[in-house]
């Protein structure tokens, strides 16, 4: 019963933003399982479930494999409201920023994890990206420049 409901409240989480227990627990009951908030609590603690912050500010539980997504938006996010030009040398890309920025943005690049990138070194404004092979520096400066394009449309 337990290993069958657990894999049920992983499939409500993938496919409601279930906010709280109540609201997990109407579900399980909706489903068929009789179950009280401590169960679901301690089914929540099992499962090692975490809420994250979706779009609009609401919080809902999400398991550890998801957040890589919501992660991925929000390095994405920062990147584009941060960075306001790209430019290129032979193994360096130079990205201007808003003022005080560059630290968020050049730690949302180091997440990123783009095997072509070697590291970042972060100033006020300015971030100095080091690639790698000087082949990949255009391609690498393209992603950026596609990134900052998302926040425009």
């Amino acid at each position: 019963m337990k290993v069958s409901r657990q894999a049920r409240i992983l499939e409500i989480i993938e496919n409601k933003n279930i906010e709280t227990q109540e609201e997990l627990l109407r579900e399980l009951n909706a489903a068929g399982y009789k179950v009280t908030q401590a169960t679901v609590s301690r089914d929540i603690k099992e499962l090692k479930l975490i809420k994250v912050t979706g779009k609009g500010g609401r919080q809902s539980y999400a398991t550890m494999k998801n957040i890589g997504t919501i992660f991925d938006e929000r390095v994405a996010t920062v990147f584009r409201e941060s960075v306001l030009t790209v430019d290129t040398t032979a193994f360096l890309i130079v990205l201007r920023t808003l003022p005080a920025m560059a630290q968020a943005a050049a730690l949302a690049i180091d997440a990123m994890e783009w095997t072509e990138i070697v590291g970042t070194i972060a100033g006020d404004d300015t971030i100095f990206v080091a690639v790698r092979e000087e082949k990949d520096v255009t391609v690498i400066a393209n992603k950026f420049r596609r990134l900052m394009k998302e926040n425009q449309s």
